[in-house]
C-alpha cells in the first residue's frame, strides 16, 4: 500500500478544512513551533499550511527537502519567502473565497465608518457629551456621503474585484490600478492620476519591493481633502507621512487595519480621534470566513498533490521549474 502524503499545519485548522485532509493524507498540527523544533521536523513533510502571523523564511524552506507545497492560511503571503520556494520547486497558493467577500464588506464598512466619523460620535454618545448642535450637527461640513465619489482602489485581486462590486452597489464611481490590468468594469489609471481623480483610495495590495510605500510622502501630500483606507499592508502607507498630513488637516482621514508594526502599542494616531479608524487586522475575521479559510487552505494542498494548479497559486513561475505532474503524490480526482 502507498504511503500517505503528510502534512504538517502550523495553526489549529478548523474542522471542515482538516476533516478533509485527512481523507487523503496524514496530518499533523504543531501550532506555532518554535524555529528549531520546525527546522528539524519539516523534511519529514510533503505539504505544510502557514499562518500569515508565522515567517517562513528562506533557511526554513530549505530544510524541507521533501516539500511541494506550502499552503498559506490566508490571502497575503509576505510571511513566506516566495522566492525561495520557487527555486525550489515548492508550489505557494494562498486563499480567497468567502476570504474575500468578508474582507471587501469589511472594507466598506470601514471607509463609511471614516467618511461619516461613526466610531468618534459613538464615543461621545457613550461619553455623555452628546450635544445636538455643537458636537454633532455642527459638523456636517467635515462629513460626506460614499454616494456620487470617485472611489480609487489600488490592487484588483480577487478582494479588490468584491470591493468593486459593492462600490459601485452604492452609488460610486470606480478606478483602479494594479500591476497588471484587469476585465473590470473600471478606468485603469497609473497611481497619481487615480489618486488625483479620486475622493477615497483603498489600498488592498499585497506587500512587495515595488509596492513597499506606494504611498510615500510625495502622494499622500496629493491627498489633500481626500481619505485613505489601507486594508492590504502596513508598510504600504509611509504611516509618519500620514501622521502629518493628518495634524496640518490636510488629509481628511485614514481608517487602517494593518500597520508596520504589529500589534500596534503606541501611535501618533491615537491623538487622531475625529479623522482616523484604527482596526486590529482582523478585515477577515467572521464565522463563515475563518471556516472557509482552513476549507480553501487544505484544498490547495490536495490540488497541489494530485498534479493539479490551484486558482491560487502565487508563483506561477514554479510551473517551469517543476511541472505539476513532477509534484503529483495523490491520484487524480476524477482518474
Amino acid at each position: 500500500m502507498d504511503m500517505r502524503p503528510k502534512v504538517l499545519s502550523l495553526l489549529k485548522l478548523k474542522s471542515k478544512g482538516l476533516e478533509y485532509l485527512k481523507q487523503f493524507c496524514d496530518v499533523d498540527v504543531i501550532p506555532y513551533p518554535g524555529r528549531e523544533e520546525l527546522k528539524s521536523r519539516l523534511p519529514e513533510y510533503d505539504a505544510i499550511i502557514v499562518p500569515l502571523n508565522y515567517r517562513l523564511d528562506s533557511e526554513l524552506i530549505a530544510s524541507g527537502t521533501n516539500l511541494k507545497v506550502i499552503s498559506a492560511h490566508s490571502a497575503g503571503y509576505d510571511n513566506i519567502d516566495v522566492d525561495e520556494a520557487t527555486r525550489r520547486g515548492i508550489y505557494v497558493t494562498r486563499v480567497t473565497g468567502l476570504l474575500s467577500e468578508a474582507v471587501a464588506e469589511f472594507t466598506v464598512g470601514l471607509t463609511i465608518a471614516l467618511m461619516r466619523r461613526i466610531p468618534y460620535f459613538d464615543s461621545l454618545v457613550r461619553s455623555g457629551e452628546w450635544d445636538d448642535h455643537q458636537k454633532v450637527w455642527s459638523r456636517y461640513k467635515e462629513m460626506n456621503m460614499l454616494f456620487g465619489k470617485t472611489v480609487g482602489i489600488l490592487g484588483m485581486g480577487a478582494i479588490g474585484k468584491a470591493i468593486l462590486r459593492r462600490m459601485k452597489a452604492l452609488g460610486a464611481e470606480v478606478v483602479y490600478w494594479s500591476r497588471t490590468r484587469k476585465d473590470v468594469d473600471a478606468e485603469y489609471l497609473e497611481v497619481d492620476e487615480l489618486i488625483k481623480r479620486s475622493h477615497v483610495i483603498i489600498l488592498i495590495l499585497p506587500l512587495t519591493p515595488e509596492t513597499k510605500h506606494i504611498i510615500d510622502e510625495r502622494r499622500v501630500k496629493m491627498m489633500e481633502g481626500k481619505y485613505l483606507i489601507n486594508v492590504g499592508r502596513g508598510a504600504l502607507v509611509d504611516l509618519e507621512a500620514v501622521n502629518r498630513a493628518l495634524k496640518e488637516g490636510k488629509l481628511k482621514g485614514f481608517a487602517t487595519d494593518v500597520y508596520p508594526v504589529e500589534p500596534l502599542t503606541e501611535s501618533e494616531l491615537f491623538k487622531e480621534h475625529f479623522s482616523t479608524v484604527l482596526t486590529p487586522h482582523y478585515a477577515g475575521a467572521t464565522v463563515e470566513s475563518v471556516e472557509d479559510i482552513s476549507y480553501q487552505a487544505a484544498k490547495n494542498v490536495i490540488k497541489v498533490l494530485r498534479g493539479e494548479v490551484p486558482e491560487d497559486l502565487v508563483n506561477w513561475e514554479v510551473l517551469k521549474v517543476r511541472p505539476p505532474e513532477e509534484v503529483r503524490i495523490l491520484p487524480p480526482e476524477n482518474p
